[in-house]
């Protein structure tokens, strides 16, 4: 989204903000758009009237405020239509932050309007907006997750003087955001009244509009016989915005119907480093750690992983926390002996000194580990199954979804699973992150080998990119 070309020009800043720009629908009008064309369809007039050209997203922050504002310039499509829109929208986003609970209240204000719309020789003129938008996002380490809820009013006047058209507007959106993907789907609902002399009707709007962003793995073959490697992976990032209308005008001749737009961003590509590793061709694992190590979520050396070696709790706590892109804060090289003479790590088995410090002093203030006894991590330590689905799922913070007390887990080996871990395992087996084998036996005590981490791994990855994505856009929008 960060090009200028002859039609559209979107700003978008890198925001530390809970919710960024990087997928939303441009405003409250159900459009869509790609880099070089915005299309939405206005009811002013009585009839659906689709139009296209250009808009302008600038989006800054600072601090605790975001400013965002749209500006658009667009023409019927139907070219044996006169007419066009003018459109600028500001608005501010206050953040109301309650770190103690991991959750942000947004708050969109509106700063000021303008907006002409010319359909033949009338001329609509927005006359006043009234809005209240707020947003409550839950910051959880592996994905934000958010929902709102909005009221609005348009009022515009016809010719000045002629008359009048009101639109209430209600309903919300909801969305995530993470390394992998991020989706906000806008449910609104439009009840229109238009008076204009002795002419009067009414009628309805119902909106579902998505944008949607994700990041999936593809495997490139090396076309050439005589190279250092086969092929590698790609890191491909698609972007797609749909929209649907469903319209029940009361004017004369009545108009009813559906309409549908999609706009589809380019792919952007990123190659991705190439493992050699010299014992992992021909395992059942291969691919899943192949396409971790190009993603630097294992890192060391490229002959061997050793797949069948039982995985340790600090390489897990590690994967865990590059594999969800968080951001870990390293001291500087030069004023690392000074640094560690004042840093106090939060477990007594984990030296500032040890090679992975960082990484575990950050899933432990993330919430995302917690420790084998009271101050002690164990590092070396080596990981259970009931472990890594209860790190999973608190990285999420899915271990909250489960049912009151007293309920039952569809595993034959339930009695084995730790207490800790219920709720963990419950959520995992919710969202299809864990499935028992053919006795349906899911073996929460037994340790994972660094392959088995690896599988687990790649399908709570394949979570954040694509069953989100499910849930959020198709689900919502194919069955509302």
């Amino acid at each position: 989204m960060k090009r200028l070309t002859a039609s559209i020009l979107i700003i978008l800043f890198t925001l530390s903000l809970p919710l960024t720009a990087a997928a939303a629908p441009a405003d409250i009008t159900g459009g869509v758009h790609d880099e070089y064309k915005y299309e939405e369809v206005i009811f002013l007039s009585g009839e659906p009237v689709k139009f296209i050209g250009e808009v302008k997203i600038s989006d800054r922050d600072r601090g605790d405020t975001r400013s965002l504002s749209y500006t658009f310039r667009l023409q019927p499509e139907d070219q044996n239509i006169e007419g066009k829109l003018d459109r600028r929208i500001n608005y501010e986003i206050t953040y109301d932050r309650h770190d103690d609970k991991g959750q942000t209240i947004a708050h969109t204000n509106l700063k000021n309007y303008r907006e002409t719309i010319t359909l033949g020789e009338d001329k609509y003129s927005l006359d006043d907006y009234q809005l209240s938008w707020s947003d409550v996002i839950d910051n959880r380490p592996a994905s934000d997750f958010y929902s709102g809820t909005l009221t609005a009013r348009k009022t515009y006047t016809i010719n000045k003087d002629e008359g009048q058209v009101s639109i209430d507007i209600s309903g919300g959106d909801v969305g995530y955001h993470n390394f992998w993907g991020n989706t906000e789907t806008q449910m609104l609902d439009y009840y229109l009244r238009h008076q204009r002399g002795e002419t009067q009707w009414e009628g309805t709007v119902k909106i579902l509009v998505s944008d949607s962003s994700k990041k999936t793995l593809r495997y490139e073959s090396n076309e050439a016989n005589h190279s250092s490697f086969p092929g590698g992976h790609m890191r491909v990032t698609n972007q797609e915005m749909i929209s649907r209308y469903e319209y029940d005008l009361s004017s004369s001749p009545r108009q009813s119907g559906t309409i549908e737009l999609k706009r589809e961003m380019l792919p952007r590509v990123e190659r991705l480093v190439v493992p050699k590793f010299r014992d992992v061709s021909g395992h059942w694992a291969a691919e899943d750690i192949n396409k971790l190590y190009s993603l630097d979520v294992f890192e060391g050396n490229q002959q061997f992983f050793v797949p069948d070696v039982v995985m340790t709790r600090a390489d897990f706590a590690k994967a865990v926390v590059k594999a969800c892109d968080i951001r870990v804060q390293e001291p500087q090289k030069k004023r690392s002996t000074r640094r560690s003479s004042q840093e106090k790590s939060p477990f007594v088995d984990v030296s500032v000194k040890h090679p992975d410090y960082y990484y575990i002093k950050e899933s432990y203030n993330k919430g995302i580990i917690t420790g084998t006894a009271p101050g002690r991590f164990s590092p070396e330590g080596k990981l259970s199954r009931a472990q890594a689905v209860t790190i999973l799922m608190q990285a999420l913070g899915f271990d909250a979804k489960a049912p009151s007390p007293g309920y039952s887990l569809p595993f034959s080996d339930e009695k084995d699973i730790p207490g800790w871990s219920r709720d963990a395992f419950y959520a995992a087996w919710d969202i299809g992150l864990i499935r028992g084998d053919t006795f349906n036996q899911v073996h929460p005590n037994r340790y994972l080998t660094r392959a088995e981490a690896s599988a687990m791994l790649m399908r709570f990855l394949e979570f954040l990119q694509e069953d989100l994505q499910q849930d959020y856009r198709e689900n919502i929008v194919l069955y509302n």
